[in-house]
This record gives C-alpha cells, sequence and structure tokens, in this order.
C-alpha cells in the first residue's frame, strides 16, 4: 500500500488531525454536524455522559452518551470549503492508520447528520417547520476537484436544471443526495425537497444590498424548478458538500433543516432558537 504523504495528511504533534485536533478514539460513529460552534453545547447538553471535549479554530467536538447511544457533535464553520476539511479529516480519522499513513483494509462507514438553520423559497412551507433534504444542488465549486459518482437519478436532475434555468450552467452545478438508511431513519413524516447550497449567504444566495447581482431574480428561478415531483425547497451553504463527500468516502449523511425564513414572503422567524432546539430533539429522540 502507498504511504499518504507527511503534507497530503498533516498531523499535531500529538498524532491528532491537523484541523479537527482529533485522535481517533474521540469520534464516535454517528456524528452530528453544526455550523455554529456554540450549538455543540446546545446539542451536547442532552447527552447522559459527555466524555471529551476538544476545540481548535471554529471545530469545536463534544463525545458522549446519549443512553447507550455514543454521539460526537462537530462544529464546522460556514460553507462547504470548511466541509471539506471536516469531511476528510473524518474520514482519515476512521479509514486510515494514522501511524503508518495508510488506508485501512477494513473501511468504517459513519452516520453524518448535519443540523442547520435554512430559508425557503416555497411560500407553502412554513417559518418555524423542519424540513430534510433528499437532494441538494451544489452551487459552489468543491465538487470541480472530486471525481463525483453521479446517479442515473442525479443526471436527470441536472439536465432538467439546465434546461429550466440556463443561467446557472456556467456555475457548473451538481446535484447530489442523502444517506438511504439515514432518511429512513430521520425523514419519516417530515417535509423533503432539494436543497440549494450556495457559495456565500449574499449574492449566491439572492440577497440585494448596495451591487448589482449577475443572475437576476434568482430566487424566482429557483422556486419554479420541478422534475418528476421534486423541486427546490430551501437555501443554506453545508449540505451539497457533506452529501457529495459522504458518497464519495461510503458514508451515510442527512441535512435536518430548521426553517427559519421565508424568501418569498420576506419574513424571519421570531423564535429561531425555539425550532432549532425542536430539530435537535427530534434527531436526538430518532437516533
Amino acid at each position: 500500500m502507498n504511504r499518504i504523504t507527511d503534507t497530503d495528511l498533516i498531523l499535531n504533534p500529538d498524532g491528532s488531525v491537523y484541523h479537527l485536533n482529533l485522535l481517533p478514539e474521540d469520534l464516535a460513529n454517528t456524528i452530528i454536524t453544526v455550523g455554529d460552534p456554540d450549538r455543540v453545547a446546545e446539542v451536547s447538553k442532552h447527552f447522559d455522559n459527555l466524555e471529551l471535549k476538544k476545540g481548535k479554530r471554529e471545530f469545536i467536538t463534544h463525545t458522549g452518551f446519549l443512553g447507550n447511544q455514543r454521539i460526537s457533535v462537530v462544529s464546522t464553520g460556514i460553507g462547504t470549503d470548511n466541509i471539506d476539511i471536516v469531511l476528510n479529516e473524518l474520514d482519515a480519522l476512521v479509514n486510515i492508520d494514522l501511524r503508518s499513513r495508510q488506508v485501512k483494509e477494513q473501511l468504517t462507514s459513519l452516520n453524518i447528520i448535519r443540523i442547520g438553520t435554512s430559508g425557503t423559497i416555497q411560500s407553502d412551507i412554513p417559518i418555524d417547520s423542519i424540513l430534510v433534504s433528499e437532494f441538494a444542488l451544489g452551487l459552489d465549486a468543491l465538487m470541480g476537484y472530486y471525481q463525483y459518482p453521479e446517479t442515473k437519478e442525479e443526471k436527470e436532475l441536472l439536465s432538467a436544471l439546465k434546461n429550466q434555468v440556463p443561467d446557472l450552467q456556467s456555475l457548473n452545478p451538481y446535484f447530489t443526495h442523502a444517506g438511504n438508511d439515514l432518511m429512513n431513519k430521520l425523514g419519516k413524516g417530515l417535509q423533503k425537497g432539494i436543497t440549494v447550497t450556495a457559495p456565500g449567504f449574499y449574492a449566491p444566495q439572492g440577497r440585494i444590498l448596495r451591487y448589482q447581482s449577475k443572475i437576476d431574480k434568482l430566487i424566482g428561478k429557483l422556486n419554479t424548478f420541478s422534475y418528476q415531483n421534486k423541486r427546490i425547497t430551501n437555501l443554506e451553504m453545508e449540505t451539497a458538500g457533506i452529501y457529495a463527500l459522504a458518497t464519495i468516502f461510503g458514508h451515510q449523511a442527512i441535512s435536518v433543516n430548521a426553517i427559519l425564513a421565508s424568501r418569498i414572503k420576506l419574513e424571519f422567524s421570531k423564535n429561531p432558537q425555539n425550532i432549532v432546539n425542536e430539530a435537535i430533539k427530534l434527531v436526538l429522540e430518532r437516533i
């Protein structure tokens, strides 16, 4: 087997992975990711036992037990550039022998559950509701650097998008999907949709401040897309990267979105923490 070089996989002096500052024994096989470092404690406070707290930069990890279930909560920060770091290092912790720097013969599949906030672009999806991402549409550049095995359905969705929303072709969009096992376990009875992952919060999500957007009326173009009863439902900044890299590495992933804003009705939640707390409790009850 080829040895992974010191510059391809950087380790800290204690042998932990470079950004997450974690050792393999620090990580559970069930992982909840949150964007906000402060939200890690909002999840882990529900644990029956907390065995580990570690942090470096925006990456905070708590690992503990909820009943007999060992769970890690990891903050990612915002954006798929951070997701690239987090997913690669999570995979390295379980599937690379950090001492020999070789890929293990026996690979581990992680369950990765994103709990995040989002804004809906459909008028019938209410603020303060919870939505799971059946598919994600990436408008970021991350998958331009990886070989991604598109499914037939993802190829068909992309073809339909290019026909219906040609303005997006220059962005090299891609579709990716949730893990079937986690969707069946966590998504039952919840709203499902296609989540757009944007590479920014303002113009990439159709917000206008003091500039002219290159893609005019982005929200209106996205919310009219439809293919075989599937539609684009919401916007955020991480899901597509999580889904695509999880697929490449052989992990299961799902994104649970607390809907805080309606981009159609121009309204924002009056009690955003309440629906975030509901999403956290729902996930913990179902895993």
